[in-house]
């Protein structure tokens, strides 16, 4: 099985799977119909102090992944990870995210928790 990190603006496709959307908030100009996301667990995203510190533009990517790493081993964030971890071991599972550089974003570090 694998996890796939795309934008959530991409038109979906059938390789897809499950696709989860990992952002805090809907995206902007998106219909939700034509976002064709399966799953939203708001749960595991960055908490709103994470990202801010993280936007403000003082903070390593790394930095930001090892906070957000601690944020996911807790209460209903690592319950909901533990849902998706699950999600993946049934089959293919697409991130889906608003952000312009998903690479340095929150659904990298997620792939790779799922991953491992």
């Amino acid at each position: 099985m694998s996890v796939r990190v795309r934008r959530v603006y991409e038109p979906p496709e059938p390789e897809d799977g499950v696709r989860v959307l990992v952002d805090r908030l809907w995206p902007r100009g998106l219909a939700k119909d034509a976002a064709r996301v399966d799953e939203w667990p708001k749960s595991i995203t960055p908490s709103t102090e994470l990202r801010r510190w993280y936007h403000a533009g003082e903070a390593s990517y790394e930095a930001f992944a090892q906070r957000y790493e601690a944020e996911l081993a807790a209460g209903e964030a690592a319950e909901a990870l533990d849902r998706v971890r699950g999600l993946v071991r049934a089959g293919e599972v697409t991130l889906l995210t608003a952000s312009k550089t998903p690479e340095r974003s929150h659904a990298t570090v997620l792939a790779r928790l799922l991953e491992d």
